[in-house]
């Protein structure tokens, strides 16, 4: 174990820096055999089989090739859960955890809330609200059969009940009310992709983080106008956004006639999250 975990860092670390070098051999420890951090650390003497070696082996040479460790083990952590993953669907990040904790926060105390998660990928927002907002009806939207296939895997092997949509949002209309609204939807702009990792590049579906230099806001102007049609009255429109965009993004949901609007930073002090209300 010793040894294997010297080898795992000499050869990760300098890829991938040792922070996340870190992260990605506990996720491999925990996929491989089922150990926390304190288990990898009073197991270091112990000898590894030759399958679990093998195993680590190939996981490796996958992980040269820039692979994405959640696409390998087929497994994402986020709020708490285990949530299946594939190629094909976005990896939920770190940043949407924060805009999951943020919607909870200020809706914590309501219960019966009808909730619209648009672009649900892996459905991790959706599960997420449903699992900590009290008898809370949410309704979950992609366009893309692979997302909502993984979205309804997670909802079932949690035991959440979520409502699945597989639906274009640029042509598709609520018919009920909402009281929260909220979305994670490509807002990367092509321009951005010189400066992305190839394990983002390489393996997560373009579709689900980039959008077109000249009409950046495109699904967030989409997103309000379905908002501004189907939140009742003082229902919340909750969004996880580009820092380049943030200031352009207001100007837009001002325009539109939405109110309260406030721009939120995450841990690292960049401005990820708009609120606003009908």
């Amino acid at each position: 174990m010793k040894e294997t975990l010297k080898k795992l860092h000499t050869t990760l670390d300098p890829i991938y820096g040792k922070h996340e070098s870190d992260a990605i051999i506990r996720l491999i420890f925990h996929y491989l055999k089922g150990w926390s951090l304190t288990d990898m650390l009073i197991r270091q003497d112990e000898e590894l089989s030759p399958y679990i070696k093998e195993k680590i082996e190939d996981i490796l040479q996958r992980l040269l090739k820039h692979e994405p460790i959640q696409y390998i083990t087929g497994e994402a952590r986020f709020h708490g859960m285990d949530l299946k993953i594939k190629a094909g669907v976005l990896i939920p990040r770190p940043e949407t955890d924060e805009l999951v904790d943020l919607i909870i926060d200020e809706n914590k105390d309501r219960d019966d809330l009808r909730v619209l998660d648009l672009c649900t990928g892996s459905g991790c927002i959706a599960i997420a609200l449903a699992r900590n907002l009290p008898f809370s009806k949410v309704t979950a939207v992609d366009f893309s059969p692979v997302a909502i296939e993984v979205a309804n895997e997670n909802s079932e092997t949690l035991k959440t009940k979520i409502e699945l949509v597989k639906a274009d949002i640029f042509s598709w209309t609520p018919s009920q009310k909402y009281d929260i609204i909220v979305s994670n939807p490509p807002y990367v702009m092509d321009k951005e992709a010189l400066t992305m990792e190839k394990n983002v590049l390489d393996y997560e579906p373009h579709e689900a983080l980039f959008v077109r230099d000249e009409n950046p806001l495109e699904f967030y102007s989409r997103i309000a106008d379905i908002a501004k049609s189907s939140l009742v009255p003082g229902g919340k429109l909750y969004f996880e956004i580009n820092p380049l965009t943030a200031n352009s993004l207001e100007s837009l949901l001002e325009s539109k006639g939405f109110n309260d609007i406030s721009v939120l930073p995450d841990t690292s002090g960049k401005s990820r999250f708009l609120s606003c209300v009908a």
